[in-house]
């Protein structure tokens, strides 16, 4: 399968391309962007989900890809963690 890189929210991920229409795909796709951008911020599960308020399960059954994540809460979750960066680094 091929790769191509996308921007959520000023964080990069390379991650498998997938046809439109393959909802399963695209679960696995949110769910890997999702695993990338807690791992961008540094934080293991527990802390993530204590720093947004989300319950821990919520956020496992979305990393392991039983649930499908909403992509409006990936990219709010992406702008806080690209943020929270950019203000440490200034």
């Amino acid at each position: 399968m091929k790769k191509e890189k996308i921007n959520i929210e000023g964080i990069e991920i390379e991650v498998e391309k997938y046809e439109k229409d393959d909802q399963t795909a695209k679960r696995k796709v949110l769910a890997y962007c999702f695993r990338m951008i807690r791992q961008e911020s540094g934080m293991n599960r527990t802390d993530f989900a204590k720093w947004l308020g989300i319950p821990y399960r919520t956020m496992q059954e979305w990393e392991l890809e039983r649930r499908a994540m909403p992509e409006y809460v990936l990219r709010l979750i992406a702008y806080k963690v690209y943020n929270e960066k950019r203000k440490k680094v200034e």
